[in-house]
């Protein structure tokens, strides 16, 4: 990325959200747009409305983790327009735009020689000081560089400088596109720990998915970057016949579309086996396993993609 040296910044709270516009965010939403960041209190107080007004205002985007980068491509007084680099779209070739605010961001520095990148692998995880005391917690997928490791914690580097992580709460790799790969099938069992999860517009992080952030998450830890949207991951990986659930897989993405499937994608899950699908269903509801026969979403089935398929092991 040659835009390091330029306009690359990094997310500097847990989880921030991407907004479509500066106007986007509400009166409601300032503990969701501060720094420090109150998630917990933000989403306690959005009400059903609420929330799904973030979907049909048009208000939020997508969602960053604590340390992803980020292109600023303008400042506008306290907000940023951003591209999340790491969120395929067809929006824009360098991934994913939207807003921000400022105060969530930290310009980033050069990387140091990190000894290779650490990524969260259970639901949230306690970053450290270095003196041992609690700094924050960051979310599943969240990764980071690794600069030092001691028995029982890796030593990394945070937009708030030098932090430690338990080893037992990360997996390691050389880079962050060399993460173990696994098959699909690793997704869903992955997905199972988020089970009743609310469901959240735009949502990127354990605090809530929306259907294609839940899916492009699993993946994400299973070694995959895919598209962020439902409708961009339906014009990707390997087609696989719709119309011959015989050959479906455990961990193939099923896709849904408006008028009983002819319209644009809406809605994506996994497929987990035995006429199952595992998704983030909408505002309101939670993430659950649902008999595909005799459902709505059953009349709505437009594709199915695989994802993953040369990837042994789990």
């Amino acid at each position: 990325m040659n835009e390091l040296t330029v306009n690359m910044y990094t997310c500097a709270v847990p989880v921030a959200t991407v907004w479509t516009s500066p106007e986007s965010a509400r009166e409601m939403d300032a503990d969701g747009v501060s720094n420090p960041l109150h998630l917990n209190k933000w989403l306690e107080k959005l009400a059903y409305e609420e929330r799904l007004d973030l979907c049909n205002g048009n208000r939020v985007q997508t969602q960053l983790l604590y340390g992803e980068p980020v292109i600023v491509d303008e400042i506008a007084g306290e907000w940023a327009k951003v591209i999340a680099v790491w969120q395929p779209s067809k929006k824009d070739e360098r991934g994913y735009p939207g807003w921000m605010p400022l105060r969530q961001l930290k310009k980033a520095s050069p990387l140091a020689e990190a000894g290779g990148f650490v990524r969260v692998a259970v639901g949230k995880s306690q970053l450290w000081n270095t003196d041992g005391m609690p700094l924050i917690i960051v979310p599943f997928n969240t990764i980071m560089p690794l600069t030092d490791e001691s028995e029982d914690h890796f030593q990394v580097e945070t937009p708030d400088g030098e932090a430690l992580v338990l080893k037992t709460d990360i997996v390691r790799a050389p880079s962050v596109h060399q993460f173990k790969k696994r098959n699909a099938s690793a997704a869903v069992e992955e997905g199972l720990a988020y089970l009743d999860l609310p469901y959240f517009w735009g949502g990127m992080s354990s605090y809530g998915f929306d259907c294609s952030g839940f899916t492009y998450n699993m993946l994400k830890a299973c070694g995959h970057f895919i598209p962020r949207d439902a409708g961009d991951q339906a014009k990707s990986g390997v087609e696989v016949p719709v119309d011959k659930p015989e050959r479906w897989e455990k961990g193939d993405l099923l896709f849904f579309a408006n008028d009983e499937g002819k319209g644009n994608v809406r809605h994506v899950g996994f497929y987990y086996g035995n006429g199952l699908l595992l998704h983030s269903p909408s505002t309101g509801q939670s993430i659950e396993l649902l008999k595909l026969e005799g459902s709505k979403l059953e009349r709505e089935l437009c594709a199915v993609r695989r994802y993953g398929d040369d990837e042994g092991g789990d």
